[in-house]
C-alpha cells in the first residue's frame, strides 16, 4: 500500500483529535470539534488558522478531504442566517464535501502541541512544567523564562522570529527573564500575568487598558499580532494526527496582519 492509499475515517480522526485537545474540559465560545460533516474516508489533512474562504478554496486546490482550523465557522452568539461570507464558506467546503474540524480553546491550551507551547517554542522560550506553569481563567495562560538583557532587545527577538513589527510597551532597557504568554485576543489575561511574578507579557494583541497598566506595574507587554501568535498550533496537532494516522498533511498559511 502507497502512503497515498492510506487513509482514516472521519468518526476514528474526530476522536482521535477529542482525546488529544480534550475539548469537554473547556468552556468555549463556540462548537469545538467536527463543524462541517464532509467525505467518510480521509487521506489529505490541510490544517490553517482560521477557516476563511482563502484556506477553504487553497485545500480545495491541494483535493483535501478534512480541514483543521484554530478558528471555525460558528461561535456564540453570531448570526445563525446562511447569507453572504457563511454562505460562500459553506458552500465550497460542502460542494467538495470536506470536512471542517475546529479546535478553539482546546487547540491552545495543549501542553505541547497547542498555540501557546508551540509559540514558547518558536521563541526559545523553556516552559515551567504542571500547574505551577499556568496562570488565569481556565489554566490558558502559560509561563516560562527567556533571559534577555532588556525588554526592547525580546520586543525584536520576536519581531525577527514572528516576521513582523511588534508593539511594546515598556521601560526598554529592563531586564527580561520571566515571560508570561497567551496567544491571540488574550488581553484580560494581563493581570493575570503581572499577579505571577512575570517580568513580560507576550500575546496577540493589545487594548487601551493594557498599556497603562503596563507603564503603572512595570511589566512589559509585547503584542505580536493574534494571527502571527497562532500560527503553530493547528499544523502541529494536524502534523501528529497525520504521522500517527498515515494522512497527508499540509499546512496553509493565509497572510494576515491582525
Amino acid at each position: 500500500m502507497t502512503s497515498s492509499e492510506h487513509h482514516v475515517e472521519r468518526p476514528a480522526l474526530l476522536a482521535f483529535f477529542d482525546e488529544l485537545l480534550q475539548p469537554a474540559s473547556f468552556h468555549d465560545y463556540g462548537p469545538n470539534g467536527l463543524q462541517v460533516e464532509g467525505r467518510v474516508e480521509i487521506r489529505k489533512l490541510v490544517s490553517g488558522v482560521t477557516a476563511s474562504l482563502a484556506l477553504i478554496d487553497a485545500a480545495i486546490a491541494q483535493k483535501a478531504d478534512a480541514i483543521l482550523v484554530h478558528h471555525g465557522l460558528f461561535w456564540r452568539g453570531q448570526d445563525g442566517r446562511v447569507t453572504g461570507w457563511m454562505k460562500q464558506r459553506l458552500s465550497r467546503l460542502l460542494a467538495h464535501d470536506i470536512n471542517l474540524f475546529a479546535y478553539h480553546l482546546p487547540l491552545d491550551a495543549h501542553a505541547t502541541l497547542g498555540n501557546n507551547a508551540q509559540l514558547a517554542r518558536h521563541l526559545g522560550i523553556e516552559l515551567q512544567k504542571g500547574a505551577d506553569g499556568r496562570f488565569g481563567d481556565q489554566s490558558l495562560g502559560f509561563l516560562g523564562r527567556r533571559p534577555m538583557p532588556s525588554a526592547s532587545a525580546l520586543a525584536e527577538h520576536v519581531a525577527q522570529a514572528l516576521g513582523r513589527p511588534v508593539t511594546l510597551v515598556a521601560e526598554p532597557e529592563r531586564p527580561i527573564e520571566r515571560v508570561a504568554l497567551c496567544t491571540g485576543g488574550a488581553q484580560r489575561y494581563f493581570e493575570g500575568a503581572i499577579a505571577a511574578g512575570a517580568d513580560v507579557f507576550i500575546t496577540g494583541e493589545i487594548s487601551e487598558p493594557q498599556a497603562h497598566y503596563a507603564r503603572e506595574c512595570g511589566v512589559a507587554y509585547i503584542a505580536c499580532g493574534h494571527h502571527a501568535s497562532e500560527r503553530y498550533g493547528a499544523p502541529a496537532v494536524a502534523g501528529h494526527a497525520a504521522a500517527m494516522l498515515g494522512l497527508e498533511h499540509v499546512f496553509i498559511d493565509i497572510p494576515n496582519p491582525a
